[in-house]
């Protein structure tokens, strides 16, 4: 499908947002992307597909992890996404030696177990800056290699029975990941692809599902790199110009997006100004939304994650309380505010509030 009139294609796609057709990967009404659909096939599982080696992956054995403190679930089915992580540990690392790979998987297991409580490591699996892929949570290895059922982590919030995910070792909100990371990620993520006949458009990151900078802007930003990565190595398409995913803004952030979600929470019956500016006041009108909807703000897997502090942070899982998800024609001064604000930052124009629908909302706000 065309872009809209005066958006900016070029943009759209590095934010990984664009139009979609009917059944292809969108944004649930209850908060974060869900799966594509059969129209969404060019790289799903009915298309033929090469086979993957398995890449040499060190289990958990071979790093010294710990024995789970309770048995590890194995649920009876494939997850439906590959979620794409960082450990956003502050000051990349430049020892790229297996050792600190597996000390490092040592590092984060001790954290999930005797910081949060876990059972073992959040994620199936970990990768190393010097791109070595390690197994994370027990039994990962062995089940992805059978191809029909899923180990349940501890990863993305209320999302931990349908996806399988990576943690990358680094931080990338601002710097890019090292080649070797790179390669090993696009091997790993290929394989299980293939295993489980996972649709590109599927592999997602973390912050499609919760309000969480993860997995960094930079490597967030290459995800569509990825799964066009993934696609060569499975030889089918990858989707383009169909993935739609909401816009992270947090303390700090500022433009038409910041103004447009202040209008919406002024709806919602926040005290608020509407400025454009992600201040304190929008930061704790945020806050105080999640907590009445019982948003987990500590959702990461990451060893660093649960010390970053994303309070306040607005993004998939706190914006569909904010819209319209009905497909009614929005109404009211508040909400036609926030129309006119993103329509105007698009086109130079004033809304036609009547033929907004639930789709056109979200394509406004990317």
């Amino acid at each position: 499908m065309a872009s809209q009139p005066g958006f900016d294609r070029r943009s759209l796609l590095r934010g990984g947002a664009a139009a979609t057709a009917a059944g292809a990967i969108g944004l649930s009404a209850a908060g974060t992307a869900h799966a594509a659909g059969p129209a969404a096939a060019r790289g799903s599982r009915s298309a033929a597909r090469a086979e993957v080696a398995e890449p040499r992956i060190y289990s958990t054995e071979e790093w010294g992890a710990r024995a789970p403190s309770s048995a590890i679930v194995v649920e009876d089915h494939r997850p439906t996404f590959i979620v794409v992580h960082h450990t956003a540990e502050p000051g990349n690392s430049e020892d790229y030696s297996l050792e600190h790979a597996k000390k490092i998987c040592r590092d984060i297991q001790n954290f999930h177990m005797d910081g949060n409580g876990w059972a073992d490591s959040g994620q199936q699996f970990t990768n190393s800056r010097g791109g070595f892929r390690l197994e994370g949570r027990h039994r990962s290895l062995e089940v992805v290699r059978g191809g029909t059922q899923h180990v349940q982590g501890a990863n993305v919030g209320s999302h931990n029975s349908e996806v399988i995910g990576i943690e990358n070792e680094g931080l990338y909100t601002d710097v890019d990941v090292p080649q070797a990371l790179w390669d090993s990620l696009v091997q790993l993520v290929a394989w299980i692809a293939a295993q489980y006949g996972t649709d590109l458009a599927n592999i997602k990151g973390h912050r499609d599902f919760n309000s969480t900078e993860c997995p960094g802007e930079v490597l967030y930003g290459r995800l569509q790199e990825l799964r066009d990565a993934v696609g060569n190595a499975l030889g089918v398409s990858s989707p383009v110009d169909r993935l739609l995913n909401w816009p992270l803004l947090k303390p700090g952030s500022v433009g038409p997006q910041v103004r447009a979600a202040q209008h919406l929470l002024r709806a919602k019956g926040h005290s608020v100004p509407v400025d454009g500016i992600f201040g304190t006041a929008t930061k704790r009108a945020v806050a105080e939304l999640a907590d009445t909807h019982n948003i987990d703000r500590h959702t990461c897997s990451a060893m660093h994650h649960s010390k970053v502090d994303e309070t306040g942070f607005l993004g998939s899982d706190i914006w569909p309380l904010l819209t319209p998800g009905d497909r009614r024609r929005p109404e009211g001064g508040e909400i036609e505010e926030a129309v006119g604000t993103l329509l105007r930052s698009k086109r130079g124009k004033a809304p036609d509030v009547g033929e907004l629908t639930e789709t056109a909302w979200k394509r406004l706000l990317n």
